[in-house]
């Protein structure tokens, strides 16, 4: 009988130190080579997102004061959209131990300041791509309405292909939060002047 309670002692001991030299593994791990617990997608997902929507928020502050109405519509709505999401973003990314906000994401500078060029991310060609820094995006010299909608609608587009793969991830947090905006991001999309494809399997 002993000899018994000896063996379960040790091996639960066994058990319980190994689980905790991997938790402190896994712990040093992400502190010191700042690894994430989210894929390639998901990454990618938080690095382009992360950083267009601070700046479309901003931008659409700018084009509340200058813009014509359909643009100001578009700016609202864009900005509605980029406020709500980035909370629940940034929950997530904590949760996953993913930097955010985004390092090096820059707010919009009406045209004529120092800093006319602003660092956003383009849309990654698959998930093996890496992105180290963001792109420099340069905006027009003088605001347009028409310069306006072109950009909303090119980075609209670009964060609904973000949320399209987020969609099918892995990861099953991301890929509901994901599919909770699908609905959202189309309704963006389209009142921002954009066109869906035709062809498109939805």
């Amino acid at each position: 009988m002993k000899l018994n309670t000896l063996l379960v002692a040790a091996v639960l001991a066994s058990t319980s130190l190994s689980s905790c030299v991997f938790k402190t593994a896994s712990e040093n791990q992400l502190k010191y080579t700042h690894t994430t617990l989210v894929d390639g997608d998901g990454y990618a997902f938080f690095r382009q997102v992360g950083a267009i929507a601070p700046y479309e928020i901003s931008y659409a502050k700018h084009v509340a004061n200058v813009g014509s109405a359909q643009a100001k519509d578009a700016a609202a709505k864009a900005s509605q959209f980029f406020s709500e999401i980035l909370p629940q973003m940034d929950s997530l990314a904590t949760k996953y131990h993913v930097d955010f906000p985004i390092l090096g994401a820059a707010e919009y500078e009406a045209p004529g300041h120092e800093h006319a060029t602003v660092p956003t991310p383009e849309v990654a060609n698959d998930s093996t791509d890496t992105l180290e820094a963001p792109i420099v995006l340069k905006h027009a010299e003088t605001y347009s309405d028409e310069a306006y909608l072109h950009h909303i609608q090119h980075q609209v587009a670009t964060v609904k292909e973000q949320f399209r793969r987020l969609s099918r991830n892995t990861n099953e947090e991301l890929r509901d939060f994901a599919q909770s905006k699908t609905d959202a991001i189309a309704q963006l999309f389209t009142a921002v002047g954009g066109k869906e494809d035709a062809h498109a399997h939805h």
